[in-house]
């Protein structure tokens, strides 16, 4: 951008605020922006397409290996090795926007008691975080403009879970809604939807088993874009490739309509009291549902080996501060050897 003369430094560090004011995946939301600044609406479509569809066709690619029926031995050992990791991963994505956050904080006590409840609610009630996050922001925001009524202001954020109840019947219905809150109503990293659609996918809908949702979260790391293209694995999982197709249309549909409807007032957004409140309250949520995330994804490990695996993985990632996606990989061979040595793997 710098190079290009597309944008101010400025205008750039405006867009970077603003889409992480945005629910949503924050990077691609950024890219989109970067896109229709350059040549608008239509940049916008073309840029934003140039930044998800690699990812796309490569995450899709490899969910129908590793979602094959009767997959080979090493395959079900790579995944099996580096989903063993992605709990690790996890924390470490958590840690990572723990400095940050504590210091913007107006209130450390509120902060810390909106983080546990974002970590309790996504290690315990996965389908219902997003109400928790939402309330925490809400209540950050009624407590910063002194209960004059201006809660309300947000209420935009809430109006899409009238549609959850059609959801209750399973099918494409089911599969809208829950892509549509990964897209819509995730705040601070995709690791935050990784409970909601961990017990969507594998508890309530029964599309695919624990260990291929680990598959999923894995290859989503290890893919380029951002880990909202697990959707995609998830949605392949439901109903082929067009269900794939269509949980990535749904989850990133959002992000084109935040930019092309309102990309004109991100400066008025970055400076919006009401924004930053909100965010004062969901952002800390976020937070704790990241590190909470954690606690179902080790959950979901069903070999001994695993569990070594994870231990390797938190030590590396933790305590030497490698990075999450040669920690993966190397899990993933582990794991791959481990399948041709004869090692149990997850059904």
């Amino acid at each position: 951008m710098k190079r290009r003369g597309w944008l101010s430094q400025g205008e750039f560090e405006d867009a970077i605020a603003a889409c992480n004011l945005l629910p949503g995946p924050a990077s691609t939301q950024l890219a989109i922006f970067c896109a229709w600044r350059v040549s608008g609406p239509l940049g916008a479509l073309v840029g934003g397409m140039a930044f998800i569809l690699p990812g796309l066709a490569l995450i899709l690619l490899l969910a129908v290996v590793f979602l094959a029926a009767s997959p080979p031995a090493w395959v079900r050992g790579a995944g099996a090795g580096a989903g063993a990791a992605v709990a690790a991963v996890a924390v470490r994505a958590g840690v990572n926007l723990l400095p940050a956050s504590w210091r913007r904080s107006p209130a450390h006590v509120r902060w810390l008691l909106y983080a546990m409840a974002g970590g309790a609610s996504a290690a315990t009630i996965g389908p219902w975080l997003v109400l928790v996050l939402l309330a925490c922001g809400v209540l950050e925001l009624a407590w910063q403009r002194g209960g004059k009524g201006e809660a309300g202001s947000v209420s935009v954020y809430a109006w899409p879970l009238a549609i959850a109840a059609g959801a209750a019947t399973g099918g494409p219905l089911a599969l809208t809604w829950v892509t549509f809150k990964v897209g819509a109503l995730s705040y601070g990293g995709g690791f935050v939807i990784v409970p909601l659609m961990q017990a969507e996918a594998v508890n309530h809908y029964h599309w695919m088993s624990a260990g291929q949702f680990l598959d999923a979260v894995a290859l989503g790391q290890v893919t380029p874009g951002p880990i909202v293209q697990t959707v995609a694995v998830v949605g392949y999982a439901a109903a082929g490739i067009g269900g794939g197709l269509l949980a990535a249309v749904i989850a990133f549909a959002p992000s084109f309509s935040f930019i092309l409807l309102g990309a004109e007032r991100f400066g008025r957004l970055r400076a919006s009291a009401r924004a930053q409140a909100f965010l004062g309250g969901a952002g800390p949520a976020a937070i704790g549902a990241i590190l909470g995330s954690a606690v179902p994804l080790a959950g979901a490990l069903q070999e001994t080996w695993q569990y070594v695996v994870l231990a390797a993985a938190a030590i590396a990632l933790l305590a030497l501060r490698r990075g999450m996606v040669p920690t993966l990989l190397v899990a993933g061979a582990v794991g791959a050897v481990a399948g041709l040595a004869g090692a149990p793997t997850p059904h």
